[in-house]
């Protein structure tokens, strides 16, 4: 569903549900009957693509009527847009493959592509909640415009979870960011007789703390909040040990690790595949030197463009190499692509094309890409090297997108200035770490050059491709799976 298409009341605040409110409340959930599902439920081209839209685990496991019996459904919530949450829209699809039926609510942004196998799917059922229609543009207007979004927000995800859904057994909640979502989630769990599951990928203080300095009133509010309104979960997830740990000393809070992998897409290329994308691209053509050449390199950086992931690392790298490069013409060229969006792009594209003006990001070709996610992930798969500019607000938390590099076999460098780094790279095995663009640099011409005619290089790819074995359901089920009752429980 388009923004546009929205109902009015929903559009300009929902006034005629918070009236409805003061007289009723959400129905509660009941463990009986359980929700059915038939073959009348799928459409025919669900049908025609039965393993992507469930229909070939209706055709496993229905009973002798025809019917799917679901015991098992959880609201998944993402008070951000959807397309730009790959670990909430995996758990909605391992919770769908396993034959659990999910609400996946959140943003809708048209220009950001959802995984086609959460759309396809007939278990998940999309359900968009309207965006608050202002941007903060100063830390004036952030501190003035916050509290008209936190109840713009409060009345848009009450009404989502309250009544545009059923009742649910579950309820999974992305953290952050947790004002207002873990407060709405606790009245509706009440209400309702649902269970409670935060997602923790970061702390909501700590990225606020970027915007307004960690002694500011609110952040300390806003600490004292995630972890007054967190610790009544029924459990809790965190995408590190790291976070586990701070969970436990902060807030009393026993999360369990259940680290970020790759999803089946996201998959190593062979040459000719590598080769066939390539040639599409537009930043290539006319350019002078033969795609099956390596006297050039492919980096990729998957960005948001926000405060914590400072690009301005990469372009001092990328202005050195190129300096080196003037006398050390044994050094490849390189192609630098950047995707994502976000609210620093626009600067950074200035800097890049003052540059390039001034001639220091000479013999590189620069880019800015959004693409598909079936592109993306051919676009990695593609690359020399990723490169990580996450500097987490946090020091626990962990980018996602070099989780989606290894799962091309893609070796990364990446800033890895904080704690949680090692969980995820190993240095010299499948990526290198860096704490400033002056050693990014190094690690370009180190891994580039013809010193050790690429060795540094292969043996990081090899270990990438050992990483990429690792996939997001041999992570999830022993975890997330077994609270929810698809897998059978451990012992010892």
């Amino acid at each position: 569903m388009a923004r546009d298409d929205f109902p009015m009341d929903v559009v300009m605040g929902g006034l005629l549900d918070r009236h409805v409110f003061l007289l009723t409340l959400p129905s509660a959930f009941s463990n009986f009957p359980p929700h059915e599902i038939t073959e009348s439920d799928f459409t025919d081209d669900q049908k025609n693509d039965p393993k992507r839209s469930g229909f070939a685990f209706y055709q496993k496991h229905k009973d002798e009527d025809g019917s799917l019996k679901i015991n098992v459904s959880v609201q998944v919530i993402v008070l951000g847009d959807i397309g730009r949450s790959p670990r909430m829209q995996y758990h909605a699809l391992s919770i769908a493959n396993n034959g659990g039926r999910v609400d996946l609510i959140g943003y809708l942004d048209p220009s950001v592509d959802i995984n086609p196998e959460v759309k396809a799917h007939r278990m998940i059922n999309i359900i968009p909640i309207p965006v608050f229609p202002f941007q903060a543009t100063s830390k004036l207007s952030f501190l003035i415009l916050a509290p008209l979004k936190i109840a713009f927000q409060i009345q848009a995800l009450y009404h989502a979870l309250g009544y545009r859904t059923k009742a649910s057994k579950w309820m999974l909640v992305q953290n952050p960011p947790s004002i207002p979502t873990l407060f709405v989630a606790q009245i509706i769990c009440f209400l309702r007789s649902t269970k409670l599951v935060i997602d923790w990928h970061n702390f909501g203080y700590s990225i606020l703390a970027l915007r307004l300095g960690p002694e500011h009133i609110l952040v300390k509010i806003s600490q004292w909040y995630e972890g007054c309104f967190a610790k009544s979960a029924t459990a809790h997830f965190a995408v590190t040990n790291a976070m586990c740990r701070v969970l436990k000393e902060k807030w009393n809070i026993d999360a369990l690790p259940l680290h970020d992998r790759p999803a089946n897409h996201l998959r190593p290329l062979k040459e000719d595949e590598r080769v066939t994308f390539l040639r599409t691209r537009p930043e290539l053509e006319g350019q002078p030197f033969d795609l099956h050449d390596r006297s050039w390199r492919l980096i990729v950086s998957s960005t948001s463009w926000t405060p914590d992931e400072d690009f301005s690392i990469m372009l001092d790298a990328l202005v050195r190499y190129a300096t080196i490069r003037k006398r050390e013409k044994a050094l490849p060229r390189i192609w630098a692509v950047i995707t994502g969006k976000g609210p620093l792009q626009a600067y950074y594209k200035s800097k890049i094309q003052q540059y390039v003006q001034e001639g220091n990001l000479n013999d590189t070709i620069f880019s800015t890409a959004w693409l598909s996610t079936a592109d993306y992930a051919r676009l990695l798969g593609s690359a020399d090297l990723g490169i990580s500019l996450h500097t987490s607000s946090s020091g626990v938390d962990l980018p996602m997108k070099v989780v989606d590099m290894f799962g091309t076999g893609l070796p990364v460098a990446g800033w890895g200035q904080f704690e949680a780094w090692p969980e995820l790279v190993k240095e010299g095995e499948n990526g290198r770490g860096f704490g400033s663009g002056e050693e990014l640099c190094g690690i370009l011409q180190e891994l580039f050059g013809e010193k050790d005619k690429g060795r540094q290089l292969r043996r990081l790819k090899d270990g990438a491709l050992r990483e990429s074995e690792r996939r997001w359901d041999d992570e999830w089920m022993p975890v997330a799976g077994q609270l929810f009752g698809f897998a059978p429980e451990r012992h010892g």
